[in-house]
């Protein structure tokens, strides 16, 4: 994710709000998106500052305040210059995701991919988005640019192939080839006490971390969920996380163990695992914790099971099979 090239520019901008004197990326984003500083400025503000051991923005304003650069590239220059202490003066008075928004507004960025008809532009547009969402999670400019340096210093030195387990948090802003996201189940994900603490905003905050998780797969990612979990030393039945029947038929392919039936696909109405059909009163089936049972009733994917130990049931069509 960092290593996208309208994420580098954005935190081109940020590194030298946060250390003037960053000279890579005030070089990176001198002319991104184009000012009319051409590369003949460029290379006079290089030379001026090696000569005057400056880093490159305070070359910068000695240039402005002289006569020795043409009008045209003396008020670009100026004109930039005027923008990062405007935004540097900000910092102090502003949130860092407030910032971030302002600086790629005012500066054009946003408005240069917004205007690039390119195929892609949608996406780095919505990158840029996902970027401020990761930088709310930290308190200050500082500890965000921290936290960066630290990410893309592991993935210099990560090599060869390797599992990496993390929860949904830390994976913010990293990408892999594959991703494993187990658990996905009522109570678990999401989280039953985030929606008891916070109602409605606790579940989008959730829902937000289960975006956050299926899109760190380049290529592939499992979803998985158990139809039986184990907690604090009691096996519970559990249904499937709201979020699985969320995601979009068209992009989702079902894999079940053998004789493991599910209910309807994601509200498609039709049979989402090889072998599983429609339930109807009188079938027998079996079900893990209460054993063998015949169905009574069925309400959509609701089965009313009488069970030959455990007597009568109200339970899921994902969590029995035929018998």
């Amino acid at each position: 994710f960092y290593e996208r090239q309208e994420i580098r520019d954005a935190l081109a901008y940020l590194r030298l709000l946060n250390q003037p004197a960053d000279d890579l990326a005030f070089e990176r984003i001198l002319n991104t998106p184009r000012r009319g500083i051409g590369s003949a400025t460029v290379q006079e503000l290089h030379s001026f500052a090696r000569t005057e051991r400056l880093p490159l923005i305070e070359a910068a304003r000695l240039l402005i305040a002289g006569d020795r650069m043409r009008p045209a590239a003396r008020n670009a220059l100026a004109a930039f210059i005027g923008a990062v202490d405007g935004w540097r003066a900000q910092a102090q008075r502003i949130s860092h995701t407030d910032l971030v928004q302002i600086v790629l507004d005012e500066s054009g960025y946003t408005a240069m991919w917004q205007a690039d008809r390119s195929p892609d532009a949608a996406g780095r547009l919505e990158n840029l988005k996902e970027l401020v969402v990761a930088m709310a999670e930290f308190e200050n400019l500082g500890g965000f640019l921290e936290h960066v340096s630290l990410v893309m210093d592991n993935a210099a030195e990560a090599g060869g192939d390797m599992v990496n387990l993390m929860t949904l948090h830390s994976a913010k802003g990293l990408e892999f080839d594959t991703v494993f996201l187990p658990g996905w189940e009522e109570g678990l994900f999401p989280s039953m006490r985030s929606v008891e603490e916070h109602g409605l905003k606790g579940l989008e905050e959730e829902r937000r971390l289960a975006y956050v998780g299926l899109t760190r797969a380049r290529h592939r990612v499992f979803v998985s969920f158990a139809a039986n979990r184990r907690i604090h030393g009691q096996w519970q039945s559990a249904a499937r996380s709201r979020f699985v029947d969320e995601l979009s038929p068209d992009h989702v392919e079902i894999i079940t163990e053998l004789g493991l039936g599910l209910g309807p696909a994601f509200g498609s109405g039709a049979a989402a695992s090889p072998g599983w059909t429609a339930s109807s009163t009188g079938e027998r089936v079996f079900h893990q914790k209460f054993g063998y049972g015949t169905i009574t009733a069925v309400e959509d994917n609701k089965l009313a099971i009488h069970f030959d130990v455990a007597g009568d049931k109200k339970i899921m069509d994902a969590f029995v099979e035929h018998a």
